[in-house]
């Protein structure tokens, strides 16, 4: 068996520990992501082996919650990839006007800036009123952290360079107060958000959605559990309902693809037709 193999063996060991002894499902996750991040916490634990990781997390529950930060993917920005929110603004926003009330899912929300950019785009285009918007993540600490509201005032300038490019109607800094090194964003764009757990690779369906947003999330799944999360989006969204994910990310080849339309094949929105 080659040093490769043998890696791998400890990997999969590793995660099945982790699967049967604290419920939580990496089986799943991309090898070249998983083997990063495990690297990482060995390099971090001071131990020789992921062997040696194993058993440091089996026997001691906080060395499995820093291992549960490190498989937590918390790249985000407010109105990131801006094009995709212009986009939304076109092609999506005049067929939410139809909608007696919406109901939008943000998947793996992570620290919720994309939920804040989405609950600001609404609000311009007259729609959070009747919206409740969703944002889940895994992580149960990021959470916490979406629901703050507060965010690095250094950020700013490139969160305010993004909103314009995506279509921005208003001064981007009426939508939070600046306090010390923070900007604290309005109590009123999260009155219609909810927020709560749930992890992709093993929970079910839990409403029925007039838009999903999972971007750049599923890149760090292998296909099969790709294939779950597609599946589960599909029976979570409403005929006609609206699919938005990442640049990266596309359902061309997986087995729902005829289900839907592409509202956008550039920014990843596409429309569920069966």
């Amino acid at each position: 068996m080659t040093n490769e193999e043998l890696e791998m063996v400890e990997i999969e060991l590793l995660l099945e520990g982790i699967y049967r002894y604290y419920g939580f499902d990496f089986r799943d996750y991309a090898p070249p992501f998983l083997k990063r991040r495990i690297w990482n916490r060995v390099r971090a634990e001071k131990v020789e082996s992921i062997s040696g990781l194993q058993e440091k997390i089996l026997h001691d529950p906080s060395i499995m919650q820093k291992l549960f930060e490190d498989f937590s993917i918390n790249v985000t920005e407010m109105f990131r990839d801006p094009n995709f929110f212009l986009a939304f603004r076109k092609k999506v926003v005049p067929f939410l006007r139809t909608c007696p009330s919406v109901k939008i899912w943000h998947a793996g929300c992570s620290t919720g800036e994309e939920v804040y950019s989405m609950a600001i785009l609404l609000h311009e285009e007259g729609l959070y009123e009747k919206t409740t918007i969703y944002a889940t993540d895994m992580n149960n600490g990021v959470l916490t952290y979406a629901q703050n509201g507060k965010f690095p005032l250094q950020k700013m300038q490139l969160y305010t360079k993004n909103y314009l490019a995506a279509g921005g109607k208003r001064a981007f800094s009426e939508y939070y107060t600046a306090k010390q090194t923070n900007a604290a964003f309005h109590s009123s764009l999260t009155k219609n958000v909810v927020f709560a757990e749930h992890n992709l690779a093993t929970d079910r369906s839990f409403n029925e959605f007039h838009v999903i947003i999972c971007r750049n999330v599923t890149i760090y799944f292998n296909k099969r559990l790709q294939n779950r999360v597609y599946h589960l989006f599909h029976e979570s969204l409403i005929q006609s309902g609206i699919l938005g994910l990442g640049s990266k990310e596309g359902i061309k080849f997986t087995s729902i693809a005829n289900s839907y339309k592409e509202v956008d094949p550039i920014e990843k929105l596409y429309r569920k037709i069966q």
